[in-house]
This record gives structure tokens, sequence and C-alpha cells, in this order.
């Protein structure tokens, strides 16, 4: 029975920081670098309960799980919080004293945090089914490296190996159980935001189909006397200023425009269009934008894929990502649009050379008044998202600072 206590004991020390992130950290916690260090020194102060109070097998024998904080808060948070956890875990096992069992820790982490830092970024771009398989296969990896090498220092014994043998298997079984929670609990969040920015859209949505009109109306009076007082005697700072009147005023309407895209209801007119062809007439439509800002477009398109879908909505999506593509990169560059399929999915990517983004813009693209622009809204975006999904598709995102976004759109193949 004291057993079980122990092995609940330890399952509660990881418990514990999961329940407070989540619950408490999340919703308060606004900065994303804030909340990875609150992360990591949850995680630390469960390896170190773990550590203090292990299951006891006898007078030799203890068990403890510390390698699940310590590869969940590297999986999770990335290189600098892995390095941190291992370190704790070093010096608090020194502080045991420095015998076989503390010359099997370093040895088991030099041998196993490369590897769990070379799968960290496969596994933060990946679905849940893989980061599951991922953290389960890194976890028995960890354990049998530290199996083996206390079995070289040791030897291969049943009396020293029974207790590790049962440490792997238990060690795989809780790191997916904790897994699949994490995962769980990560996608009620989602859906959660999800619903509230759909509540926004909708107060957006009956705003925007009452006030449109009303707002149109003197805006494009305004336009056309703007247009009747350009006359040629007009001196050129006077030129000069109805012309940018003239632009904001345009610049105000498609804002308009990208409002009452958010306020449609579900897309309908739907139908069996080629992609290939749908996506050379995008480029031919947005070649005119690309040449007083020196960039080049380049294609790759797989002909004869047949998706179902509305084309207009579908146009509107790619130019907004494509201008996207084409106005961040200030001094010029290259875009290229491929097109291909996997037979599941039709599979465009729109990559560019521009600026780049960090994994935080990332996280943030398509949200709701999010721009990377000075004067963007970031509802260009949004729309482009949304209409995606309407067609049951989905949009992945791949940037580096300095070095260029990828926009991955994925879409229903039909044959």
């Amino acid at each position: 029975m004291s057993i079980i206590k122990d092995f609940l004991l330890q399952l509660t020390f990881m418990l514990i920081p999961i329940f407070i992130y989540y619950t408490f950290i999340t919703e308060r916690v606004k900065n994303y670098k804030n909340r990875k260090v609150t992360m990591t020194i949850l995680w630390g102060i469960s390896i170190i309960a773990c550590m203090s109070f292990p299951v006891v097998f006898g007078q030799n024998a203890r068990l403890e799980l510390r390698i699940i904080p310590l590869l969940l808060g590297t999986l999770y948070g990335g290189f600098l919080p892995g390095i941190f956890l291992s370190a704790l875990i070093i010096c608090y096992r020194l502080s045991f004293g420095m015998d076989i069992g503390f010359y099997n820790t370093v040895l088991v982490l030099l041998l196993s945090l490369p590897v769990i830092v070379h799968f960290q970024k496969s596994f933060a771009s990946s679905k849940k089914d893989r980061r599951v398989k991922i953290a389960v296969g890194l976890s028995f990896y960890y354990c049998l490296i530290g199996l083996t090498l206390l079995g070289i220092l040791r030897g291969f014994s049943k009396e020293y190996l029974t207790v590790p043998i049962i440490h792997l298997f238990f060690a795989v079984l809780v790191t997916w159980c904790f897994t699949m929670l994490i995962e769980a609990i990560r996608e009620i969040h989602q859906l959660r935001l999800e619903m509230q920015n759909s509540e926004k859209l909708r107060v957006i949505g009956e705003l925007t189909s009452v006030f449109a009109h009303e707002i149109r109306n003197p805006m494009q009076a305004t336009r056309g006397f703007l247009q009747l007082l350009n006359e040629p005697d007009l001196s050129d700072k006077k030129k000069e200023y109805i012309q940018i009147s003239l632009e904001e005023l345009d610049r105000a309407n498609e804002i308009i425009n990208d409002f009452l895209s958010l306020g449609k209801p579900s897309i309908e007119d739907k139908e069996r269009i080629n992609i290939g062809y749908q996506i050379q007439r995008v480029v031919n439509i947005i070649q005119s934008y690309t040449l007083n800002r020196n960039v080049e477009i380049e294609t790759a398109i797989l002909e004869n894929c047949w998706i179902y879908v509305n084309p207009q909505r579908l146009n509107q999506s790619l130019i907004n990502i494509l201008k996207n593509a084409i106005e961040s990169m200030p001094n010029g560059g290259t875009v290229w649009i491929t097109c291909t399929t996997d037979g599941r999915y039709i599979k465009i990517s729109i990559k560019d050379q521009g600026i780049g983004m960090t994994k935080k813009q990332i996280d943030r693209i398509g949200s709701p008044y999010y721009s990377l622009k000075e004067s963007g809204t970031g509802l260009g975006m949004m729309v482009s998202f949304q209409i995606i999904r309407s067609f049951k598709g989905k949009i992945q995102v791949n940037s580096e600072k300095d070095v260029g976004t990828e926009f991955i759109i994925l879409l229903p193949h039909i044959s």
C-alpha cells in the first residue's frame, strides 16, 4: 500500500504544474516568454519534488519520474528550458552524493538531451497523434539508455535491473497519459478561443450589416467631390493632398469590405474547379501589383487537380496571402507558388523571401486585429483563414525571422 501511495504522489507532483499553468497562467499572463519561464519553473519544482519523494522498493531500490517533467518541459518549452531542467537534475542529484547513481544520471542526460532537443522542433510543428508518439518514443529512449548504463556500471543482474525495467514501462505509460492530457487541454483551450472569436465575429457581422451602407454613401460622395476638385490648374501641393485623400478613402473602403466579409454567412455557391487554372488566374491578377516592387513570381503547378470551393472567395483568400508575401519584401525578391497533391489533399505553397516572423507572431497570425503592417488591420488575413476553413481546409505557417515565410494551404481533393 505504501508503494501505491508513493506512485500516486509522483503523479500528483506532475499534475499540479499542468493544473496551475492551464488554470491560472494561460489566462492571466499574456506574454509568451513569461508563460514559458513560469512553466519551466513549475516543471523544475515538479522535478525536485519527484526526486525528494521517490518510490522506495527496499534499501537501495528507488524509482522516481523526473524524466516526465524534463521531457515535457523540453518538448513544450524548447532548448533553454531543457538545459535549465537538466542542470537542475544534476545539481540536486549531486546533493545526494557522488555515487554510481550520480554518474549514471549525468551520462543519461548527456546522451538523451541532444536527442530530445533534436526532436523538439518536429514535436512543436506536429499534430496531436504524432506528438504523443514522439513523447512516448523519447521517454522509452531515455529510460533504455539509463537501463543500459546502469547495467554497464553495476552489472546486468536481476537484482539491479528489476526496478529500472519497471521504471521504463511505467515512465512510458505515464508519458503517454500526460501528453494526451496536455494535448486535450490545449485543444479545449483553443476551442474556447475560437468560440470567443466567433462571438466577436457575430457582433461585427451584425454591426457591419447595419452601418456599412450608411458609411459608404458619404464616402462615395466625398470621393466624387474630391475628383471634381482635382483640376489641372491646381498647384502640385494641392493635387498631392487630393491624391492622398483619395487613397485613404479607398483604404477605408477596403477595410469596410473586409468587415463585410467577416460578417457574411457560410459560403455557398461552391463548384468543382481546377485549382491549377484558378491559381494561374490569381497570379495574372496580382502580377501588376509586383511590377513596381521588384518582385518576381515563380510557379510550379500540378495540372488537373480538382477541388470543391467558391472560386471568387478562394481568389480573395489567395490574393490576400500573396499581397502579404509581396509586401513582406520591401527590397524585392521572389515568391514561389507550388501546387501538389498527396491524393487526399491539394497542397498550395506560397513562399517568400521576406522579413519572416517569430513563433509568437506565427501563433497570432489570423487573429482579430493583428497585423505586422503599420497601416494594417489584420482583417484581410483573418478573412483568408476563415475562407479556407469554410472549404474544410487548413492553413499552416512556417517562418524564420529575416529568412522568409511559407503559407501552406491544404484543401480536400476530389476526383
